[in-house]
């Protein structure tokens, strides 16, 4: 019997993976692509998925990994170090679990990101916070970074629509708070199910309060996929006045994504106001950060830098 994931399997009272040194996909990606806007800017993360997800989001945008069955994996073993040395061959600054939901490959994550540490690659995540306290406590000694999809304020939509539960990942934010992980938040806005006005204000008192005005939130572009296809892709001005919101209840570092060339690109220094760096897309235009600083006014800009 298998697991609500999909890639676990009950073997007379052992419980076993399927996918474990398996890989469904791999490419070298910018790091702006993860989203993380505030970790090592310009440089390159070696992206690694299985198959599965513990999640069933209706609008799942790489669903045709998440959703799909173990038996899909091409068969080809790749050992943790053949991944952290695929990294390191790659030049690339991180190695980066994507894709899919890499807590339900688990223990090839720890293995890969302990085997990567060794040859000084830095690891980071981008999940959906689903996970428990322990393994999550187990993972803090081998990242860099965490981006978790906080996917609304509300727990019908995640009932609903993406069949889960909100407060394990509330409990999953704050537990990386003072964890010394640096962690990144996105929230993929989608018309009429997830951009209400009094939604948008709680969440964004509550990053202030229980996680601090410092956590980058990015508020992206929703395009229709999978079985969410009778919505339009997020408006303009969604996500603009979602990062109006936002910034008027305190966050200090609010972006947009998904829709290049708008307003909310660009890191702006919350004293001085500059912009200390400029984006288009993925892509670094300007940086202008001297050892973690505005170089305006030396306020420290967090992140992971150098």
């Amino acid at each position: 019997m298998r697991g609500y994931c999909g890639v676990r399997e009950n073997r007379g009272g052992k419980y076993y993976t399927l996918v474990y040194g398996r890989p469904s996909a791999s490419n070298l990606d910018p790091i702006e692509k993860k989203p993380f806007f505030h970790v090592y800017p310009g440089t390159k993360a070696f992206s690694i998925a299985t198959v599965g997800c513990n999640l069933h989001c209706k609008f799942c945008q790489n669903f045709d990994i998440s959703q799909a069955p173990p038996e899909d994996l091409p068969p080809t073993y790749y050992s943790p170090d053949d991944i952290a040395e695929m990294a390191v061959q790659r030049k690339a600054k991180t190695l980066a679990f994507t894709y899919n939901e890499p807590t339900i490959f688990y223990e090839y994550m720890h293995d890969c990101a302990q085997a990567a540490k060794k040859r000084n690659v830095e690891s980071i995540i981008i999940s959906n916070g689903f996970i428990r306290d322990a393994p999550q406590r187990t993972l803090f000694p081998l990242v860099k970074a965490i981006k978790i999809d906080l996917k609304a304020f509300n727990q019908s939509f995640y009932s609903d629509i993406c069949n889960g539960i909100l407060q394990p990942v509330l409990d999953t934010l704050k537990r990386l708070s003072g964890s010394g992980v640096w962690y990144e938040i996105v929230n993929l806005m989608i018309p009429t199910l997830n951009d209400n006005q009094q939604d948008l204000q709680r969440m964004s008192a509550w990053i202030v309060k229980e996680l601090g005005p410092d956590v980058p939130i990015h508020f992206t572009r929703y395009t229709p996929l999978y079985r969410l296809r009778n919505l339009p892709p997020t408006p303009t001005e969604t996500l603009l006045r979602a990062r109006e919101t936002a910034l008027k209840e305190g966050c200090h570092f609010v972006y947009c994504g998904n829709q290049p060339g708008i307003d909310g690109e660009n890191t702006i220094c919350p004293d001085c106001k500059k912009t200390v760096i400029r984006r288009y897309g993925h892509r670094i235009l300007e940086n202008l950060l001297s050892s973690g600083k505005c170089s305006f006014c030396s306020r420290v800009i967090p992140g992971v830098w150098a």
